[in-house]
């Protein structure tokens, strides 16, 4: 073989920006683990063929209905969410009920940002994600797909 014929093999395949969709998901009645883990995945783009890890090749997610979003067992009294003002004694600690009452976008955005990498990579996925507590979202110009997900193990 000859040399060029060697540099022709081995060119890096970059994706295009250009192939990026949008999905709706209701998370009404979803659990909220197995929701964010697949939120994530669509995020980063390792559900398709073209994914790159050091890339963005994800697609947008918006999510609606997630004040009805779902735990098992007493996770919904025990499970706490900790946040800080920055300044001494500025510690907040809020239960799951009592968080979801108040802002149950920050449920799953908290989740979905926990499985994304912590790095600028991380940050850039996270700014496509969209929850919304009702059924309603903005998003209508975008003609975003509904993806159906099955969180709940046996269900069809």
């Amino acid at each position: 073989m000859t040399t060029s014929t060697l540099l022709n093999q081995n060119r890096t395949f970059l994706p295009r920006e250009s192939d990026r969709k949008w999905f709706v998901i209701d998370a009404e009645g979803q659990r909220l683990g197995r929701l964010a883990v697949t939120i994530a995945n669509i995020l980063r783009g390792k559900v398709k063929p073209t994914y790159t890890p050091h890339l963005d090749t994800g697609d947008f997610v918006i999510v609606i209905n997630a004040e009805k979003i779902a735990v098992t067992g007493r996770k919904s009294s025990q499970k706490l969410y900790r946040r800080h003002s920055g300044r001494p004694g500025g510690m907040k600690v809020e239960t799951f009920d009592k968080l979801i009452k108040r802002v149950p976008e920050r449920i799953l955005e908290h989740a979905v940002k926990g499985m994304l990498p912590k790095n600028t990579l991380g940050r850039q996925l996270f700014t496509k994600l969209n929850v919304y507590a009702g059924p309603n979202h903005p998003h209508a110009a975008q003609q975003p797909e509904t993806l159906a997900i099955k969180t709940i193990p046996g269900e069809f």
